[in-house]
């Protein structure tokens, strides 16, 4: 289950710029000129929005979001980013 000590990422190459992610998590995601997902910040999910962040990351289309523990690897995340989903959570 995601926490304080979550992070969404997004994989900008899996990324299809559908916008859903922002529609359902407008507090962290923005969208930029084209379309595409901005993450405010560094990422991290406050325990509120915890449940909104993992349904986004379910219902992005091109399955392009991700949910990290917090300091996760960056090459780690990288590699779970290429098919979505979640890491330990």
């Amino acid at each position: 289950m995601a926490d304080v000590l979550s992070e969404v990422r997004v994989n900008p190459i899996a990324c299809s710029g559908h916008g859903v992610c922002a529609e359902l998590l407008p507090e962290l995601i923005s969208l930029d000129e084209w379309g595409y997902p901005v993450i405010a910040g560094d990422g991290v999910i406050p325990a509120r929005l915890a449940r909104t962040a993992r349904r986004a990351v379910t219902d992005c289309p091109a399955l392009a979001l991700l949910l990290a523990p917090r300091g996760y690897s960056e090459e780690a995340q990288r590699l779970a980013g290429l098919r979505g989903g979640t890491l330990g959570t």
